[in-house]
């Protein structure tokens, strides 16, 4: 499988053990913040004409590609706004498509708090990329995005718990907002460990097999995943029970 390898290449920047014990066999997608001449293998760009949706490029993502994007070349305006912090179009005109196009909230009250309290990311730097883990550039990595099933979904959420404190803040939300809402700004400025369950976006969701949700985490939560070994709940009976039940395999 393609993490045998990284998992002897990469102890230090890959949660091995969990993707391991999850049967987990997809690329963790994740998102740079990094100046546009930084060397990424098999870079992709968007489409010149358009609007099209970040997760169009799922398919790339899992072929090990990584998507470039800039604030004048950003694919939809949904992306421009959370992403890049470039909003297209007046707050009124926002909240009425929001509500009344989209039918997103009942009334233009409680879209316009939404919006009005919802955070945008400003980038660092020129250039966004969003692609597989890269060693040589992990200073510009902002969040990591795990795409899993549902039975994936609950280790992991079970894994974001596990060096929790009843003290500490909630350490995995579902928050309501736009797909790539979901995998950069809900996390990206989070001073502790912090994972979002994404992919909730309807707009989104037909860029994605059906069972497939994501799985959304920052650089402190990130690093937690990577501490989990054998001692966990990853190496006991209930985690076996399921593989069992599931045929081996999840």
């Amino acid at each position: 499988m393609y993490f045998q390898h990284k998992f002897q290449t990469m102890k230090n920047t890959t949660p091995a053990y969990l993707l391991q014990q999850t049967n987990f066999d997809k690329e963790i997608v994740v998102v740079y913040d990094a100046p546009s001449e930084t060397p990424f293998d098999n870079i992709v760009e968007l489409k010149k004409e358009g609007h099209v949706c970040l997760f169009a490029h799922y398919k790339n993502w899992m072929k090990g590609k990584t998507l470039r994007m800039t604030a004048e070349h950003f694919g939809c305006g949904g992306c421009g706004t959370w992403l890049f912090g470039e909003q297209g179009r007046s707050r009124q005109n926002y909240i009425e498509f929001l509500a009344d196009d989209e039918g997103l909230k009942a009334n233009h009250q409680l879209m316009g708090e939404w919006f009005d309290q919802a955070k945008r990311y400003k980038p660092r730097h020129d250039t966004i990329f969003v692609g597989p883990v890269n060693e040589k550039f992990m200073e510009y990595a902002k969040s990591f995005t795990f795409f899993v099933n549902v039975d994936q979904l609950s280790i992991f959420t079970t894994a974001a718990n596990y060096f929790a404190s009843p003290a500490d803040p909630d350490p995995v939300k579902v928050r309501f907002g736009s797909g790539c809402s979901e995998i950069l700004p809900h996390v990206a400025y989070s001073q502790h460990p912090q994972a979002v369950i994404g992919s909730t976006d309807l707009a989104m969701r037909k860029y994605l097999p059906p069972e497939i949700m994501a799985f959304t985490v920052n650089q402190l939560m990130y690093d937690n995943l990577c501490k989990l070994n054998e001692k966990s709940f990853l190496n006991k009976p209930f985690l076996e029970g399921l593989k069992k039940a599931r045929g081996g395999k999840l």
